[in-house]
């Protein structure tokens, strides 16, 4: 079947290792647009932490954020689908991870914030870029503390961690204990979790739905765990070289790396009929 909609991880994917979009994925992105093929965002990130390159492209209009917690028109910046954690599953979080090393970050209406000792030295805590993270997240003293009084607010909820088989031990631990919660993962320090029906595939299925387009028009690209129900979804699920094993394994095929213009390349064979 024909693509007439193209939904995009950004990080890692779409994006190049620097954060930047490429000259190639510009153009690829251009020539989908012109061509009248849909260029949908799906990211992790919140509304507001979409990159310039990205905003900038007038003919990207609609986004899935927050793992899709958010669905927006970028163009009037409406909100057409929004879901938010329970205030009980938000309590039982942080009965859970108490006393743990984990950092937290949290996102309101498209806005991130971040404990302030994270925002302060990210690298301390994982995170892969310290720029990225004190350029986008709000520091907010007494966390924990801002995560009670939104308990009813929250989009989603990320616990930043350093200690990989402590991530495993909470993400079963929260899935087991806590009520209408959808966890993923987008890279290896993230914990992601938001309310049951989230999901990059739920927000991309909505947007579909929206457009009145098949799911089998739709082609798919990710790098991260949280992207495989997604590109398992898609009519074409692409996954670039770098992407971790379950993104792979849900592909159906796999272009070459983020830094190597991967989707720019499969962009073109898709609409080309190479």
């Amino acid at each position: 079947m024909e693509i007439r909609c193209i939904a995009l991880d950004l990080d890692f994917t779409t994006l190049n290792c620097q954060g930047r979009l490429s000259e190639a994925a510009r153009r690829a992105l251009t020539y989908a647009i012109d061509r009248g093929v849909h260029v949908v965002v799906a990211s992790g990130r919140s509304l507001y932490s979409l990159p310039a390159d990205i905003r900038e492209i007038e003919g990207i209009r609609y986004a899935v954020t927050s793992n899709g917690a958010a669905v927006y028109d970028l163009h009037t910046g409406e909100c057409l689908k929004q879901y938010k954690l329970t205030k009980q599953a938000v309590r039982e979080i942080l009965r859970i991870t108490e006393g743990t090393p984990a950092a937290y970050e949290a996102f309101i209406d498209g806005k991130a914030y971040a404990q302030e000792e994270y925002v302060r030295d990210p690298l301390a805590y994982g995170a892969l870029s310290a720029a990225y993270v004190r350029n986008t997240r709000e520091p907010v003293p007494r966390f924990r503390e801002f995560l009670y009084r939104n308990a009813e607010n929250l989009d989603c909820v990320d616990l930043v961690l350093t200690d990989g088989e402590l991530k495993r031990k909470l993400w079963a631990q929260l899935q087991e204990e806590v009520p209408d919660v959808y966890i993923t993962s987008s890279v290896r320090s993230l914990l992601e979790i938001s309310y049951r029906d989230c999901g990059k595939h739920s927000g991309v299925k909505f947007i579909l739905e929206y457009l009145g387009l098949p799911r089998e028009s739709l082609a798919a690209f990710g790098d991260g765990d949280n992207d495989a129900p997604m590109l398992e979804y898609a009519g074409v699920g692409i996954a670039v070289a770098n992407a971790s094993a379950a993104c792979k394994a849900a592909a159906d095929r796999i272009t070459r790396s983020n830094d190597e213009d991967g989707v720019a390349l499969e962009i073109f064979r898709l609409l080309d009929g190479e």
